[in-house]
């Protein structure tokens, strides 16, 4: 399989991102079925922990001036809102951006990595995208749903996640180096175990050395609705980058195989 030239490569990165936007509309609607009662839920033991805490300190006696505070702090934006166009808004962004990403880096590694199809090398990339953007920074920093731990430390939690992403890209990079170099010498099967496992230690390591989020989640909030959230936005990036492998697979399938090569050949005329 040859590399994508130049005039491919435009038309390939509007497929990404055609492809990132239709695996956005997929991963919206596991997001509002599969993650949205989770959110509902953590809100609702915030406010019941908040109403709790403002009831002890104040006494009965503020409850009225609790309540015209509340009312003061009136949300800019409502939940409803939220839950259906913001959701959507923000997952179909997250979804064309990535999806462009992910088509420059299927231009770049197409036939680099082995003689594979455009089907097969987008589901090896969205493979590869899933596991060093979100899998492995999941596994160190797991997400956590909204107003659950200390504000205080959001800047501070958001810098490390990123900080993970990053090493994580990197380190499998290099390892897609290190498993290409080894092949002349080792084979592809043995190089690819041999750069596996070498990333697999990198993570270990990183996660070793990287501070832990011990304020990402308050005392005595339920685990369950803890464990439906993160289990939730696992599903919503699974689905995200399973959506666009497939999608994406078929645009760049149909773009780059000859059609003369698809097309069955002609029948020779008969002699009359």
């Amino acid at each position: 399989m040859n590399t994508a030239t130049g005039s491919t490569v435009g038309r390939l990165l509007l497929r990404g991102m055609l492809a990132g936007l239709l695996a956005g509309l997929f991963a919206f609607a596991v997001a509002y079925v599969a993650g949205e009662p989770s959110v509902d839920a953590s809100i609702a033991v915030e406010e019941a922990a908040a109403a709790k805490e403002a009831h002890a300190d104040h006494g009965a006696t503020s409850g009225h001036a609790a309540e015209h505070a509340a009312d003061e702090e009136e949300e800019i934006v409502s939940r409803d809102v939220q839950s259906t166009a913001g959701l959507a808004t923000g997952v179909l962004v997250y979804g064309v951006a990535l999806g462009g990403i992910a088509s420059l880096a299927f231009c770049f590694v197409l036939g680099r990595v082995g003689r594979f199809t455009p089907k097969a090398t987008a589901a090896l990339v969205a493979a590869a995208a899933f596991t060093t953007v979100y899998l492995v920074p999941f596994l160190k920093y797991p997400a956590t749903p909204p107003a659950v731990g200390n504000p205080d430390t959001i800047g501070k939690r958001t810098t490390l996640f990123f900080l993970m992403i990053a090493l994580s890209v990197l380190l499998g990079i290099a390892a897609v180096v290190a498993g290409r170099r080894l092949a002349p010498r080792l084979g592809n099967w043995n190089a690819t175990l041999v750069a596996g496992a070498g990333f697999a230690a990198a993570v270990v390591i990183a996660c070793a050395v990287l501070p832990g989020n011990e304020d990402a989640v308050q005392e005595g909030f339920p685990a369950a609705v803890l464990w439906d959230f993160r289990l939730a936005t696992l599903g919503i990036q699974l689905a995200l980058w399973a959506a666009f492998a497939v999608v994406f697979g078929l645009f760049a399938q149909r773009l780059l195989t000859p059609r003369e090569a698809a097309a069955p050949a002609a029948p020779a005329a008969s002699a009359v």
